[in-house]
């Protein structure tokens, strides 16, 4: 069973609609125990930094999903679900994030002649060749919808997009993942890379 947690985050439903169509079932939850004692946890968001963790904090799942990465349980962050795993971002004022990679969540440079946000399709070059989505995301192009990006160390970027800068596509650390664009939205992609991590729930 995969656990979605269920904090307002707004694409609950595709997400969840994406993990039936590969015949997998999940649950989309606030009860840490389930959360808990899932196979997989994935983290969905669409929205601001500060709104989401502000809710995450109300709802006590902070601690929750630092045990998660804890006991080792594959945890996924998509699109804003991405960015909380990192330590802190400046939308709206400094806010600290989950601290589960470390990095910060920046604004995409304004003045690179591109709009804001970053909005569409575009290719994933992989980086970590490694990593168990190497061989899915390569130069395979998914849906990107984000105004914020990633900044961090190279050792937790898995692929990346070229928006002017070079944007993480795909970051991870030990059994935390997180993907800046949207699966749910990536057709064929999208719909492998949520089948490989279902895979990694298996062991």
């Amino acid at each position: 069973m995969i656990a979605i947690v269920d904090y307002d985050a707004g694409n609950t439903f595709n997400v969840q609609k994406a993990f039936a169509h590969l015949g997998v079932d999940t649950v989309l939850t606030a009860d840490p125990e389930v959360i808990l004692n899932s196979d997989g946890v994935v983290l969905p968001g669409v929205g601001a930094f500060k709104a989401a963790m502000d809710t995450l904090v109300e709802r006590k799942l902070v601690d929750v999903l630092k045990q998660v990465a804890e006991k080792n349980i594959p945890l996924l962050g998509i699109c804003l679900g991405m960015q909380l795993l990192f330590d802190s971002s400046t939308e709206y004022g400094l806010t600290e994030g989950l601290g589960l990679i470390p990095g910060t969540v920046e604004a995409l440079p304004a003045d690179l002649g591109l709009m804001i946000p970053h909005m569409g399709w575009n290719q994933n070059l992989v980086k970590n060749h490694s990593s168990i989505f190497a061989d899915v995301a390569d130069r395979e192009y998914t849906y990107f919808v984000h105004s914020y990006y990633a900044k961090c160390d190279d050792q937790y970027i898995t692929t990346t997009a070229d928006y002017g800068v070079d944007v993480p596509g795909i970051v991870e650390r030990d059994s935390v993942y997180g993907m800046q664009f949207h699966p749910e939205k990536s057709a064929h992609v999208g719909l492998n890379l949520l089948r490989t991590f279902v895979e990694r729930t298996k062991g």
